[in-house]
């Protein structure tokens, strides 16, 4: 009982730390609209050691939300993200493309990281490997897996309002 009681005291805070969901082939995406994301408007800022990042989205309008992320280390422009949470088939897809600071695309021309939305509530948009959640009106959390050295890494991004 002991080592059970230890294991699970071990464990809780791995699994509590998972705010990520992977779309898997048998997932069917739920129905969704704009309205569910339109609270990400506005220019967000959040700050973690020497690292700056911003975004800002853009109100839903043509079927999309656009958005801009930068991010800063060292008081240089390390990268940039551009993208959409667009309305497709009844429900929402996450899409995006990376650029050095110079402004060169990662990938190439026609691909795009594409994120189907695995599910969502109140206050969390659950796209494949990315998650929105609004803590508040001024403040949002963005859950990103990334890949480190061959292991996938969940990543925080903690944002106030500008």
């Amino acid at each position: 009982m002991k080592r059970l009681i230890t294991l699970l005291l071990f464990i809780s805070p791995l699994l509590s730390a998972q705010n990520t969901i992977s779309f898997e082939k048998e997932t069917i995406a739920p129905k969704a609209n704009l309205s569910h994301v339109a609270w990400l408007e506005g220019h967000w800022k959040g700050s973690t050691f020497r690292m700056i990042v911003e975004e800002i989205w853009s109100p839903p309008l043509g079927g999309s939300m656009m958005f801009s992320f930068k991010h800063v280390a060292d008081g240089n422009v390390t990268f940039y993200k551009l993208g959409h949470i667009r309305e497709v088939e009844e429900t929402l897809v996450f899409q995006l493309k990376h650029f050095g600071e110079n402004l060169k695309c990662w990938k190439e021309k026609d691909e795009t990281v594409d994120a189907k939305l695995v599910t969502l509530d109140d206050n969390k948009l659950y796209f494949n490997d990315f998650t929105f959640e609004k803590v508040n009106e001024n403040e949002i959390n963005n859950y990103v897996v990334v890949d480190k050295n061959g292991t996938s890494e969940e990543v925080k991004f903690n944002y106030k309002r500008v």
